[in-house]
């Protein structure tokens, strides 16, 4: 048995390591009681570690109650004993030793309400006393001297509401007031900030001091109150909430994330960190839950996996659908149970986690089958006699019941109804696919899902027609992005350039949000006549990636940002000067400064302004380059044969040939070129000739290329690099986190090979080859030194000296 400080169990279960050490001091309580007090106080996984380790550490913290200790520590004290503990202290003041049943902190120690509080001068009477409350200036203020002025809170803000409304009835501002500030002093305050700002209440509201004048706002908007308008975000300008200090203003959760912005120390990605690790370095929210501590048993098959859903009897991972209510093989009760991956019975997780004496071998170990009066461990439990398909005899499906084709069988009946000449052929070739399909499991829990069932049982009844402008009337999901695929995989939808018409659906919709007619009809030339038809003429027929999208989207918003920030100075597009153009340039306000520069300078190209921003000059990569360490990951990618064979070409492709991530996933088959000697790769106009073994691994991966798409996948799939989706390649996403699983960081990878060709390779050579413009090849040339011709020129300019004379 582990023991209950250690520290691989702090981490695994670190509940189950404090419900030990409280019930090693107080047993009477009961386990029971003692577990649901301590998960009422622990919360999340983090908190309730660092509450184990520290119990783990300093035991003594439940006899004594002395701090330094952390908050948690306290909390559960003082729940023990409200929860009848006796042997367990209630925390103590760490000044006079008093017995506390609230707590008050200085850092990590507790003080009663005598010894905490610590004086400060009164700015009224000067005397060193406790603070009650504050001025209005935010000076301290003792219990003698309250800053009071004699009128009632309520009555002074529903003075001010009245001006707006002057219907407004006093007793719904009145509960307004009461649920924003309980404590009339806070009520005060409120008053004296609304009479210092009046416009606080008319979309001001960013500018609010105090956290409560957000949540008045908010009820009098929501009780219908004329005249008050909810404040938007300073930074985003959606109306949502804002409750996040920053420079003077209240900004949304999101602005707020943009500003703690750092990069992962485990994967590199610049994310808002989910928390840290043991040397305070950050981690990203994706590398928290994929941490290995992380990690919980699921109760339902066993294995230790992500937790996707949390229910009072204990964790379930992705895979295991909620427990449904049965017999309990071992204790026989009814409950929530799993299914034994042993015996195939009804388990309850009580009896997952519970260890007894083996009646067969004696051992003390995890019971497996068996009663509880005879429990038997998994070595002796006798294998279970499976059964062949009650329908179908299937003798390979091992387990009871039906086996998972029938059910897939049936669920079609279900949904699509039974096969008919009157399905619609589509239809029928998707039901075909599904019921043959490699992975049955998967393609039954895919049917069962809320989002496509009624959708598929939508299109065999009519009620819904098999076409894309049908499906894009549907809200927008990505389960439905991924039906549409199937449905174009199998036939029964035509191929189309889905980021494309994401575009169209996009800026029709902005347009039709723009009330201002010269407003939208500025925004329609821009996007419609300008980044739609340079999107379509750059891309030749080739579909639109999601980069090309999200530039769309984002200098989109930015036109928007910069019309709506002239419209709110009282100016126009025409009318805009530059003094204009550099106070937006410097307000703290405005967003999107430097996006919004490509649609200044298209109106300035188009005579509909006169100012003009220049281009921002690319000067070479911002990150350090590391050409050491980009071949040591190649070596490494060469020659360990544990690694995946695609994420080695796709690695070896972006570190050896400078290849983007974007232009990896669009590989196909033929761009391959396999004989019996050579392999030919296409990456620009000129095929390149790989060398061993990156030759050896793009025979390997064209060869046995297989996606995750489970249905509606074409085989063999066209891709070298096939996705997740039926009929499309890896999404860039993906692939960008499988290389940095492996170590590298994608952009900084492609600079530094970029580099080092270019000071190699004439710009000519490496534009053919590597599939990139000249003007990039003969710019990064020029950065990493590899034209010579400046030096030639400047040699052949200099004064020859005259011999000296003897």
């Amino acid at each position: 048995m582990t023991a209950p400080g250690h520290p691989d169990r702090v981490l695994a279960d670190p509940v189950g390591v404090i419900v030990d050490l409280i019930a090693a001091v107080e047993p009477r309580l009961g386990t029971t009681r003692i577990h649901a007090v301590v998960s009422s106080v622990a919360g999340g996984r983090a908190k309730s570690r660092r509450l184990a380790s520290h119990l783990a550490e300093h035991p003594g913290v439940l006899t004594d109650g002395r701090s330094p200790a952390p908050r948690a520590v306290g909390d559960l004290l003082i729940a023990l004993r409200e929860a009848g503990a006796q042997k367990v202290s209630p925390p103590c003041c760490a000044e006079c030793g008093r017995h506390l049943r609230t707590l008050q902190r200085r850092g990590q120690d507790w003080y009663c309400a005598v010894c905490g509080p610590q004086p400060e001068p009164c700015a009224a009477c000067g005397h060193d006393r406790r603070v009650a409350s504050r001025d209005r200036a935010g000076g301290p203020r003792c219990g003698k001297c309250p800053d009071s002025d004699g009128r009632d809170p309520i009555a002074v803000i529903h003075t001010m509401v009245a001006e707006l409304d002057p219907y407004a009835r006093q007793e719904v501002i009145a509960d307004a007031v009461r649920r924003s500030a309980p404590r009339p002093y806070y009520q005060q305050r409120i008053a004296w900030a609304l009479e210092s700002q009046p416009g606080l209440l008319t979309g001001d509201g960013h500018l609010a001091p105090l956290r409560a004048i957000l949540r008045l706002i908010d009820l009098l908007h929501t009780a219908g109150i004329a005249g008050i308008v909810r404040p938007a975000c300073p930074g985003c300008h959606r109306v949502v909430t804002i409750d996040k200090p920053l420079n003077g203003q209240r900004v949304c959760r999101t602005c707020i994330s943009y500003t703690r912005l750092e990069e992962c120390s485990r994967c590199g990605a610049r994310r808002e960190p989910a928390t840290r690790d043991d040397q305070g370095k950050p981690l990203c929210p994706n590398c928290l839950i994929t941490d290995p501590a992380n990690l919980e048993i699921c109760i339902n098959c066993g294995r230790r996996r992500l937790v996707n859903t949390r229910t009072p009897d204990g964790p379930l991972c992705p895979s295991c659908p909620p427990l449904p209510l049965s017999t309990c093989s071992i204790c026989t009760e009814d409950k929530p149970c799993g299914t034994s991956r042993i015996t195939g019975r009804p388990c309850c997780p009580d009896c997952q986690r519970r260890s007894a004496p083996c009646s067969a071998c004696g051992r003390l170990t995890a019971i497996a089958s068996g009663t509880v009066s005879r429990p038997l461990c998994a070595d002796c439990t006798a294998p279970e006699v499976w059964h062949t398909c009650p329908t179908c005899t299937d003798p390979d499906y091992p387990h009871p019941g039906q086996c998972v084709r029938c059910l897939i069988n049936q669920r079609l009946n279900d949904l699509l109804g039974p096969a008919s000449s009157s399905l619609h052929p589509g239809l029928e070739a998707l039901r075909h696919n599904i019921a043959t399909t490699e992975h049955p499991t998967t393609a039954r829990r895919w049917l069962n899902k809320p989002s496509i069932a009624p959708v598929l049982s939508d299109l065999a009844t009519g009620r819904l027609a098999l076409t894309h402008q049908a499906l894009d009337a549907l809200p927008d999901s990505p389960p439905l992005a991924h039906l549409r695929q199937v449905l174009v995989g199998v036939g029964a939808l035509p191929e189309r350039d889905e980021h494309m018409t994401r575009v169209e659906r996009f800026l029709a919709g902005l347009l039709a949000s723009q009330h201002d007619p010269d407003q939208r009809q500025v925004l329609h030339r821009y996007t419609t006549w300008h980044l739609v038809r340079r999107l379509r003429r750059r891309n030749n027929g080739r579909p639109a990636t999601p980069q090309q999208f999200d530039s769309v989207r984002h200098r989109t918003h930015a036109a928007v940002s910069f019309l709506n920030w002239l419209t709110a100075h009282d100016l126009t597009l025409d009318a805009c000067r530059q003094a204009d153009l550099d106070h937006w340039l410097t307000d703290p306000s405005a967003t999107y400064r430097k996006t919004a520069g490509h649609f200044i300078r298209w109106a300035h190209t188009n005579k509909l302004t006169t100012v003009h921003v220049p281009a921002h000059r690319w000067t070479g990569p911002t990150q350090p380059l590391d050409d050491e360490r980009r071949w040591d990951i190649a070596r490494r990618l060469l020659h360990n044969d544990t690694l995946k064979p695609e994420d080695r070409l796709a690695g070896l492709l972006l570190l050896l040939y400078a290849q983007g991530t974007a232009a990896i996933s669009r590989l196909t088959v033929q761009d391959v070129d396999v004989s019996i000697e050579t392999v030919r790769l296409r990456l620009g106009e000129a095929p390149v000739q790989l060398p061993e073994p990156v030759a050896a691994l793009a025979r390997t991966v064209a060869a046995n290329r297989k996606g995750h798409a489970t249905i509606g996948a074409l085989t063999p799939s066209p891709w070298l690099f096939p996705g997740g989706q039926p009929g499309r390649p890896i999404s860039t996403t993906q692939l960008t986190k499988r290389l940095t699983q492996l170590g590298i960081r994608p952009n900084q990878a492609r600079s530094t090979a970029l580099f080092q060709l270019a000071a190699e390779i004439p710009a000519a050579i490496l534009a053919r080859t590597l599939g990139i413009h000249t003007d990039v090849a003969v710019a990064w040339q020029r950065l990493s030194a590899g034209d010579w011709a400046n030096y030639a020129a400047e040699v052949s300019q200099r004064t020859r000296k005259a011999p000296a004379q003897p």
